[in-house]
């Protein structure tokens, strides 16, 4: 009797530890899956900024121009 309470227990704790560990390797996953979003995003803020930079730049370079042929 106490040997079957004993594998009930232990099977318990088996089937406890298994969805523990589903739901890690879950938790693991979007965290991975946030991670990657997180990288898009600076990507794509990268990226705008960069444009904007060289938006910048440009009308820097032409406003320079335009006062330089204008002189």
């Amino acid at each position: 009797m106490i040997m079957m309470m004993l594998l009930l227990l232990l099977l318990m704790m088996m089937m406890i530890m298994m969805i523990m560990m589903m739901m890690m390797m879950l938790m693991l996953l979007l965290l991975l899956l946030l991670l990657l979003l997180l990288l898009l995003l600076m990507m794509m803020m990268m990226m705008m900024m960069m444009m904007m930079m060289m938006m910048m730049m440009m009308m820097i370079t032409r406003t320079f121009l335009y006062h330089h042929s204008i002189e």
